[in-house]
């Protein structure tokens, strides 16, 4: 019986080093998509629906993925071919996304954006998901959580540059942070490129100084598989864990789509993506994401050892409790610097979200079929993101009479929901 042998700080910070650049790309859409499609023409009810292409392009393009990666087997390896090619793909839609204008000529800038929009969550996918399961290949049990925080700590830094990126160039550097209507700034714009450069270079990183158990190893027993590789069975676990997931990221979809009009309403003054304020409010947004993603990174390597003192389940309930009631206290906070607060709490949820759920999981699933798994299991991330889209923007409209603000406070609840939701998750380390 063969047992997985650990793996050093740095051996697991390599492997995990080219989610930093999957993740810049994430911060850079995150917390620029909403306003680069409004400056396009986007109506504000209508955002979740090109939010949309996000969770659709992830739900259909990572299991075929996961599926393919267990299948791989050439000179890259198993799953690195996988990171190479999304983030060739990525690179090049994160340098076209922002010239979508430029690139108009019987199409509406809109339409185009949307189109990278996709092109960029389809590549992104087909590296992200390769990433998650060669946690789960290479490392035994006891170092899942840490493998798992690693990226955490990773996306972190990542997101943090990424989101502040835009803000630094046109606040500290003199890049124009305005532009002629239906433009995007040039803070933004090479924001993006850089975007293109780090994601690019941090995936090289990993596939050069990474190697991979070859497809043997995989025929031996490891002593930690509890299914039998005939069957295609889906573990008690992972469906417990969906329910949590459902809670989690339907908060976060509306955090996502909704945090950069209710900031520019509501401490800018402003619904109009044209002005001046509207462009500071998003710049801001930029700076508040970047802070709860740095929360993430600082937390990352504290989960482990909570998780060891408490458990997991408990950690990430704990966890997931801190950010809801930061969703909900966005109404009391009396200016825009002091958002700041909110973010930290919805940073140590994010954290956990990032890591928990992943290390709960992967000693439940298949050392053969690890890609297809860890691929499904995205679902339980593409599924309530696909709700929030489909429906997101109907109950801003006609539920919420078009105040952003009740979607932000609706996402604090689903978050308390995804709290109370994992104490049923059947966790035992």
């Amino acid at each position: 019986m063969i047992k997985k042998p650990r793996l050093t700080f740095w051996q697991i910070w390599n492997m995990s080093f080219g989610f930093l650049g999957i993740q810049f790309g994430f911060a850079l859409q995150n917390a620029n998509a909403s306003s680069i499609l409004l400056t396009f023409g986007a109506d504000v009810h209508h955002l979740s629906w090109f939010w949309l292409v996000a969770p659709i392009t992830g739900m259909i393009v990572q299991p075929i993925i996961g599926y393919f990666s267990d299948k791989t087997w050439n000179r890259l390896g198993r799953r690195r071919p996988y990171f190479l090619a999304g983030a060739i793909f990525t690179s090049t839609a994160l340098i076209l996304m922002p010239n979508a204008p430029h690139l108009a000529t019987m199409i509406a800038p809109m339409f185009i954006g949307g189109g990278m929009l996709m092109i960029m969550d389809a590549s992104m996918n087909i590296s992200m998901e390769p990433f998650r399961a060669l946690v789960a290949d290479k490392l035994p049990e006891e170092q899942h959580s840490l493998g798992f925080s690693m990226q955490t700590l990773l996306i972190g830094i990542g997101a943090v540059i990424g989101s502040w990126l835009p803000y630094i160039l046109g606040n500290w550097f003199g890049v124009s942070k305005v532009a002629a209507d239906g433009f995007v700034p040039d803070n933004v714009t090479y924001s993006f490129y850089f975007g293109a450069f780090v994601l690019i270079s941090s995936i090289i990183w990993t596939v050069t100084s990474t190697n991979e158990y070859p497809p043997e190893f995989y025929e031996q027993d490891t002593g930690e598989q509890t299914h039998e590789d005939s069957k295609f069975t889906i573990p008690k676990k992972m469906w417990q864990l969906l329910l949590v997931q459902f809670f989690s990221w339907f908060a976060l979809f509306s955090m996502w789509v909704y945090t950069t009009p209710t900031v520019a309403e509501y401490f800018f003054g402003t619904s109009n993506p044209d002005s001046p304020e509207f462009k500071e409010a998003s710049n801001w947004v930029g700076i508040l994401f970047g802070i709860y993603n740095g929360v993430s990174a600082i937390i990352a390597l504290s989960l482990p050892k909570i998780a060891l003192r408490i458990g997991r389940k408990r950690t990430h309930a704990i966890a997931l409790l801190i950010g809801g009631v930061s969703f909900l206290s966005f109404g009391l906070i009396p200016s825009y610097q002091l958002l700041v607060i909110p973010m930290i709490g919805i940073g140590i949820a994010w954290g956990s979200i990032l890591a928990m759920p992943y290390a709960m999981l992967a000693n439940s699933l298949p050392a053969k079929k690890m890609g297809i798994f860890m691929g499904l299991f995205n679902m339980s991330i593409t599924i309530p993101q696909i709700v929030n889209g489909v429906f997101g923007g109907l109950i801003l409209k006609y539920l919420f009479n078009g105040d952003p603000m009740l979607s932000i406070y609706m996402a604090g609840v689903f978050m308390i929901f995804g709290s109370l939701s994992t104490l049923a998750v059947n966790d035992k380390l």
